[in-house]
């Protein structure tokens, strides 16, 4: 299983350590950046920014960000080299059609075309069993590899 490290601030904080349990129920190797107390003075980039490093250094890993909204905080990540974090606040109301009508929800869509290696979740817009499901789908869908894919994210 890869490593997982998960990161937050104190808006995040009881989100995160529902799923750092639950992962680790799972088996995953977790590790937590942080915050550790609900400190509402926190900084999210102070937490945020150290874990889409470890990610990027870590090939093979990925990142689980939670805060208030989980925009700040991937926004904070996306601008670490080979961090490539995407946004969940739970599936549209449609699922996306590629070219050749395969149909993918969010997640999938954001890890088989975008690698992407961090999930980044709004506390305040999800419960915690819709993170969950959305965790799950994040750790065990595998990158396409598709040509086009790989082209793409190589200009980043």
């Amino acid at each position: 299983m890869p490593k997982v490290f998960i990161a937050n601030d104190h808006a995040g904080l009881a989100l995160k350590q529902n799923l750092a349990a639950y992962l680790e129920g799972k088996g995953y190797e977790v590790e937590d950046l942080g915050a550790y107390a609900p400190d509402p003075e926190d900084d999210y980039p102070d937490f945020v920014t150290p874990c889409a490093r470890r990610v990027a250094e870590e090939p093979g890993s990925f990142g689980i960000l939670i805060g208030g909204s989980g925009q700040g905080e991937a926004m904070a990540a996306n601008r670490v080299k080979g961090a490539r974090a995407a946004v969940f606040y739970g599936e549209p109301a449609q699922q996306q059609t590629d070219a050749d009508g395969t149909s993918l929800g969010m997640i999938a869509s954001v890890r088989e075309h975008n690698d992407a290696n961090l999930l980044s979740l709004g506390a305040r817009f999800l419960l915690e069993d819709t993170a969950r499901t959305a965790v799950d789908a994040f750790l065990s869908t595998p990158f396409s590899g598709g040509e086009r894919h790989r082209r793409r994210l190589a200009k980043f």
